[in-house]
């Protein structure tokens, strides 16, 4: 499959979802350098400023392969970048995808990262026609398990030690929701 995404423009009441831009590459970068941030991420923080450039760059390619979408999240009342998610792995035969965010520590307990999801989703299950969106997140990460089931989603099951951060070995919860199970709204 090669039909190529292009990264949509959403608007919320409190933020803005958009594509990547190379002016991004600082902001991003203090996101993923921040140890606290990342605490429960399944890789350490970055440690290079070049990582970012390739992010973006990795944003583009998964448009032009088509294998997903990944948004720069900006706050409307200041422009601010807080963040970014994605819907990466989308397999139109089986029509499923999977959803990621990463949003500054200063952005938590505000709801944006539900806010952001909502709107992706909406826009993931009308343009890719899916049926199903899975997302993982670290069992000690009670902060996203909210969020997910806010959401929606559904706690489906554990994978048992999936990750080994610097030697740190951890669990994940894996979550789904269906397309009969979506409420865009948050009803």
């Amino acid at each position: 499959m090669s039909t190529s995404l292009r990264a949509p423009s959403l608007q919320t009441a409190r933020l803005r979802l958009r594509a990547f831009e190379d002016s991004d590459a600082d902001a991003l970068f203090a996101l993923q350098s921040n140890a606290y941030v990342l605490r429960y991420w399944d890789s350490l923080p970055w440690t290079e400023r070049a990582r970012a450039e390739q992010f973006i760059a990795r944003c583009r390619q998964m448009e032009s392969e088509g294998s997903g979408v990944r948004l720069a999240v900006d706050r409307v009342s200041d422009g601010a970048f807080i963040g970014w998610c994605t819907v990466p792995a989308w397999n139109p035969d089986f029509r499923s995808a999977k959803l990621g965010y990463c949003f500054d520590d200063a952005a938590w307990g505000q709801g944006y990262a539900t806010e952001a999801g909502r709107a992706l989703l909406g826009w993931a299950f009308d343009t890719l026609d899916l049926n199903r969106v899975q997302s993982e997140t670290d069992t000690r990460n009670v902060g996203s398990a909210r969020v997910l089931e806010k959401l929606g989603f559904v706690r489906e099951g554990t994978l048992r030690e999936d990750c080994i951060v610097d030697g740190v070995v951890s669990d994940s919860w894996v979550y789904g929701l269906l397309r009969r199970e979506w409420r865009p709204s948050g009803d």
